[in-house]
């Protein structure tokens, strides 16, 4: 039997989410570990948590592949006594790599935009500039929907606990703008391309602000609930691409993360 390797499985990704997508400031690709390591297991996530690295050291994962990088900026210290530290530790003593597609599967065709985007069931959706992949997507509604009734509709289709609602006055949804995570920098352009409403999460306040005063709704659903559904469709395409190159990996999917934020 042909030994896969990390090697392999980051050429699979990079088929999936190319790295060259990435934005400049990102941190994508294999954070721990080796590109020489065997790999037999796979256990895909959006965060690289505690629970999750307990998950893949019981399923025998030798690779992690998350959304979000374990090792965003310059790591100064490898205290084991904390969180960080303890994660890479747990990691490094169980042989379990760790590789991230970030903005780069946030902006590739497929990803994480365009599943937030057959989620919401919006039709005839393109990225924002047509000639490129970019972070977003516009589409449209299949009907016309008041600014609640939109919201009750994308905390229905995204299993979300709550949402809020930025309410920018008396005017029907058909075009919405859409960026999985933090995408309040993309709400302007959203309008600029015709959206009467942006879903997104991460919402500050002042944007908000802003967003009511150029008219247009926002939906904030929250980090966690515009990406995660990316975990089950990443799952099934690593599967796939695996069976084409008869590539004997088992391929486990984190069912039981939830939002951080609780409503109370």
């Amino acid at each position: 039997m042909k030994k896969i390797t990390v090697q392999h499985i980051a050429e699979i990704m990079n088929r999936i989410a190319p790295r060259q997508l990435a934005e400049e400031w990102d941190n994508p690709g294999l954070l721990v570990g080796s590109f020489n390591a065997e790999v037999e297991k796979i256990f895909v996530c959006l965060d690289v948590t505690e629970e999750n690295i307990n998950a893949a050291v019981a399923f025998g994962a030798n690779l992690i592949i998350a959304h979000h990088p374990l090792i965003f900026r310059a790591v100064k210290n490898f205290r084991t006594d904390l969180p960080l530290g303890k994660k890479l530790e747990t990691l490094i003593k169980n042989n379990i790599a760790v590789f991230a597609a970030h903005t780069n599967l946030d902006s590739v065709q497929g990803g994480v935009n365009d599943v937030l985007a057959q989620k919401l069931n919006l039709v005839d959706v393109k990225t924002f500039d047509e000639e490129n992949f970019t972070l977003g997507r516009i589409g449209k509604l299949p009907e016309k929907m008041t600014a609640k009734n939109f919201a009750m509709h994308v905390k229905k289709s995204l299993n979300a606990e709550s949402v809020r609602l930025v309410d920018a006055g008396e005017f029907l949804i058909e075009k919405v703008g859409i960026c999985g995570g933090a995408g309040s920098d993309i709400i302007s352009k959203a309008k600029f391309h015709g959206a009467q409403a942006f879903v997104t999460g991460d919402l500050k306040y002042h944007e908000a602000q802003n967003a009511a005063e150029i008219k247009i709704h926002v939906i904030d659903a929250g980090h966690f609930a515009t990406e995660f559904p990316i975990v089950h469709v990443l799952k099934e395409m690593l599967q796939n691409e695996c069976e084409k190159l008869s590539y004997k990996i088992q391929i486990a999917e984190d069912t039981i993360s939830q939002d951080i934020f609780k409503t109370i």
